[in-house]
C-alpha cells in the first residue's frame, strides 16, 4: 500500500512515521509513505500557495493550481476515470465526513491513498469538486492544518494491514470492532474467542500483573480462570464503558436479550 501526502510542512511527518508499527511497516515494505511539499509546485519567487478569499472574510485559502500540479506530478488518475478500489484522493477539512474505524477498514483495502492537508481557512472548493473522492474530518473541532489528521488516518489504516501487527487478531477485537466472534475457533493458548469481540461496542477494561496494585485488586471474575465468567464480565464492562462514554453506539448495533438485561441493570444505577 502507498500513501502520498501533499502538505506545506513535509518535515512534520519525520516524527510520527518513524516509530512503532508505522516504522516497522515501512521497513518491511508493507507500506510506502511519501510526502510532497506543495510549495514545490508554485510558479512565483515567493512560492505562494494561498490567497485571499473571494467575497472577503478572515484568513487565507489554499490555491487550486499548486494542488492540481502536485497531483499531476504523481500520476493520479483523473477523478472521473479513477478506480476507487485501487486509488483514492482525500481532502482533510473540518467540513468533511467523520473518520471512523469502518472507513479506516475500507481504506486499508485500497492500493494507493493520496491525502491533501488543508491549511489556513481551507482549500479552494474546486479542488474538492474536481480532484477529490472524499472530504474527511477526524473530529468535531478545528486544527491548524491537516497534518495531524493525516498522521492519524495513516496510523489507523496501516495497523489494519495484514502483517502490520504482531498478532493479526489485535485489530479485530477492540473498540469499534464489528466482528462477531462467537463462531470462531478457540485459541490454543488462551481464552476462547467468545471472551473477546467488541461487536461495535467500546472495548472492556484490561488488567495485568501485579494483581494487587496500591491496594486495588483486579476484578475477581478475571482471577478464577472460568471462561464463561470472564466472557460475561467483559461483555458487561464493554456495555458499561459504552453506556457511560459513547451511548450513541448502542443505537447502531444489534444487542442480545442478555445485553438488554445488563443495560437495564446498569441504567438502574444512574
Amino acid at each position: 500500500m502507498r500513501f502520498d501526502i501533499i502538505t506545506i510542512f513535509p518535515d512534520f511527518f519525520a516524527g510520527p512515521f518513524d516509530y512503532g508499527i508505522l516504522k516497522r511497516a515501512r521497513t518491511t515494505g508493507l507500506v510506502e509513505i511519501a510526502t510532497h511539499d506543495l510549495r514545490s509546485f508554485t510558479h512565483d519567487r515567493h512560492r505562494t500557495v494561498d490567497d485571499r478569499p473571494f467575497g472577503g472574510g478572515e484568513g487565507m485559502v489554499l490555491k487550486a493550481q499548486p494542488i492540481y500540479d502536485a497531483m499531476q506530478s504523481l500520476n493520479i488518475s483523473p477523478k472521473g476515470e479513477r478506480d476507487k478500489s485501487r486509488e483514492t484522493v482525500i481532502l482533510l477539512s473540518a467540513q468533511g465526513q467523520p473518520f471512523t474505524q469502518s472507513l479506516a477498514q475500507e481504506l486499508s483495502t485500497t492500493e494507493r491513498v493520496l491525502i491533501l492537508c488543508g491549511r489556513y481557512e481551507g482549500v479552494d472548493e474546486r479542488v474538492n469538486e474536481l480532484l477529490c473522492d472524499r472530504e474527511i474530518s477526524i473530529g468535531d473541532y478545528v486544527l491548524s492544518g491537516g497534518e495531524l489528521a493525516a498522521a492519524v488516518i495513516v496510523d489507523a489504516v496501516v495497523r489494519l494491514l495484514p502483517g502490520a501487527l504482531g498478532n493479526p487478531d489485535s485489530s479485530r477485537f477492540e473498540s469499534f470492532g464489528a466482528d462477531e466472534v462467537a463462531d470462531l475457533p478457540d485459541s490454543a493458548d488462551g481464552p476462547p474467542r467468545s471472551t473477546y469481540g467488541s461487536g461495535g461496542l467500546l472495548d472492556y477494561p484490561h488488567y495485568t500483573r501485579p494483581a494487587d496494585f496500591m491496594g486495588m485488586m483486579i476484578p475477581e471474575a478475571l482471577s478464577g480462570g472460568n471462561h464463561e465468567v470472564i466472557r460475561r464480565w467483559r461483555r458487561r464492562m464493554a456495555l458499561k464503558k459504552t453506556l457511560e462514554n459513547r451511548p450513541d453506539l448502542l443505537e447502531r448495533i444489534e444487542i442480545t436479550d442478555e445485553d438488554r438485561e445488563i443495560l437495564a441493570e446498569l441504567r438502574g444505577f444512574h
